[in-house]
């Protein structure tokens, strides 16, 4: 479902409009990726599926857009780091449209967050058909009471987006 990593980039903030982004946050870069292989699991009571997978490398984005095609594989998230120190404890809430079958619409889980030189990433990847809810998903980063960073992304029919849909070639896992 999700995945954390802190890995070495240039520093860099590219928030689009609408979305939030802390002045604590020296690298921010948001977008959908290719779900890859996981190393490991956390427990995270605060979602649906109880974990979230742990990854070695981060994955690169195939999009930098906010519209994520609804394919099993496919997953939408954010790098960044902290300007400065990496940060442990940070308080990832998902919001989402109401999942079929349990009618879920928030998610939390405890991520890490990087430093401005070597950013971490989180993002949520779809693993079940119960999870391709279209509409919009918002990613909400906080510390203590300090919002690091906000940012939505709206989930699409792949028919939409037919290329992005099928930029992972998971297209063919669509139920």
């Amino acid at each position: 479902m999700t995945a954390v990593l802190a890995l070495g980039w240039g520093g860099c903030v590219l928030a689009q409009e609408g979305e939030f982004v802390s002045p604590m946050i020296g690298f921010f870069e948001a977008g959908v990726v290719c779900a890859p292989e996981a190393t490991g699991e956390r427990d995270a009571l605060g979602t649906v599926a109880g974990t979230t997978h742990v990854i070695n490398q981060a994955p690169p984005f195939v999009s930098n857009g906010r519209i994520v095609p609804a394919v099993l594989g496919v997953g939408f998230g954010v790098r960044s780091g902290l300007g400065f120190a990496a940060q442990d404890t940070v308080l990832m809430t998902v919001t989402h449209p109401p999942f079929q079958g349990s009618g879920a619409t928030t998610q939390s889980f405890v991520t890490s967050i990087g430093s401005t030189d070597r950013p971490g990433i989180t993002f949520y990847q779809f693993d079940e058909t119960y999870e391709l809810a279209l509409g919009d998903w918002t990613m909400t980063a906080t510390t203590g009471v300090a919002t690091l960073y906000e940012v939505t992304f709206t989930v699409v029919d792949p028919a939409l987006v037919p290329d992005l849909a099928n930029a992972c070639g998971y297209l063919d896992l669509l139920s």
